[in-house]
């Protein structure tokens, strides 16, 4: 079968125009937003591969909240011309299969990044097709699960730091920071020598100070009062992680920065801020063909200068069973589907 040839600016093939040679593979995925439910395998065409992309197997993919709102339906509306199934999923770790691209060849052990539902259907498949830029070598150090929890999460967490403009010497104020997004902002600022004021629950201060936070503070109502409490004049900046939007903006100085981890569209807008703080909201989106970032997030993690975090690793199958937990809440660290179980 063969469809129209339309590349993305990131070198993404739409799901809709795919060339394939005829097999087929199985993906996740839904037909309609709904709950975690509606997620279920599909016997869909495997893609070809064009000049400069990788086709990558998928041995585990990790689930984020990004992957949740894109199943609740929240940017239906952008994808309502793309023939279904919707694939979730924006990083996964596997095995090159196929190269057009010199930099890798079959049996490199990968991390790859993708933008889920709109461009090359999502991680949550069996194999996947991605510009080579979106992709990077596996850190031998790391298992598949370990690694799957890297790209999406990094990219955001030095996206947010290049928005909060921080570096040594500056001051800055993170919520949500025992999650997987929130510590790997905590880790990477501290390497940067900044100044960290993070909230932890009781249960992880430990954790979050061993991220590299310099003062912890009580997770839950109060933060910006908790924050001034530790930094009177306020932090230069904070990355809202947790998504307090408004509770989060009296930690900022006057004519500081407020950098939140969602976009209003997808539930992460805030009132204007007074005080000449400016809002920011950094889009992942725009990194996935970064390859510089990514490999400088996998040198990272090979060394553990930043925190592989796994919470569970369940079959391809539990997809619906993994949103479940990821949506209600508690986890520390990314859960990871496993294709290959």
């Amino acid at each position: 079968m063969a469809g129209e040839e339309h590349v993305t600016a990131c070198g993404c093939v739409e799901w809709n125009d795919r060339l394939t040679k005829g097999e087929r593979m199985r993906v996740i995925g839904f037909e309609h937003p709904g709950g975690p439910e509606v997620l279920r395998w599909f016997d869909v065409p495997e893609p070809a591969v064009r000049p400069g992309q990788v086709k990558v197997r998928v041995v585990a993919a990790a689930v984020n909240p990004s992957d949740v709102v894109a199943r609740a339906g929240v940017f239906h509306e952008r994808y309502s011309s793309i023939a279904p199934p919707f694939v979730p999923g924006w990083d996964a770790a596997g095995v090159v299969v196929e190269s057009a691209h010199p930099a890798w060849r079959t049996g490199d052990d990968v991390v790859a990044v993708t933008l889920p539902v709109f461009d090359g259907g999502g991680a949550y498949a069996e194999r996947i097709v991605v510009n080579a830029a979106s992709v990077a070598a596996k850190p031998a150090e790391l298992s598949f699960e370990e690694a799957a929890t890297f790209p999406m999460n990094g990219l955001t967490a030095l996206l947010a730091l290049d928005d909060a403009d921080v570096d040594a010497g500056s001051t800055l104020a993170v919520s949500g920071a025992a999650g997987a997004v929130g510590g790997l902002v905590v880790e990477l600022a501290a390497r940067r020598g900044v100044t960290v004021i993070a909230d932890a629950a009781d249960t992880d201060v430990s954790l979050v100070r061993g991220f590299g936070a310099d003062r912890t503070i009580p997770r839950g109502p109060g933060f910006g009062a908790a924050v001034r409490a530790v930094i009177p004049k306020g932090v230069d900046a904070v990355v809202d992680a947790a998504l307090l939007r408004d509770e989060a903006v009296p930690a900022v100085r006057d004519g500081g920065i407020h950098v939140s981890l969602r976009t209003p569209e997808a539930g992460g807008g805030m009132s204007a801020p007074d005080r000449r703080i400016t809002v920011r909201y950094p889009v992942v989106a725009a990194a996935v063909a970064d390859g510089q970032r990514l490999r400088a997030l996998m040198e990272l993690a090979a060394t553990g200068a930043i925190s592989a975090r796994v919470a569970d690793v369940l079959p391809a199958g539990s997809a619906s069973e993994a949103h479940r937990r990821l949506e209600s809440g508690g986890l520390r660290g990314r859960l990871v589907l496993r294709f290959d179980q």
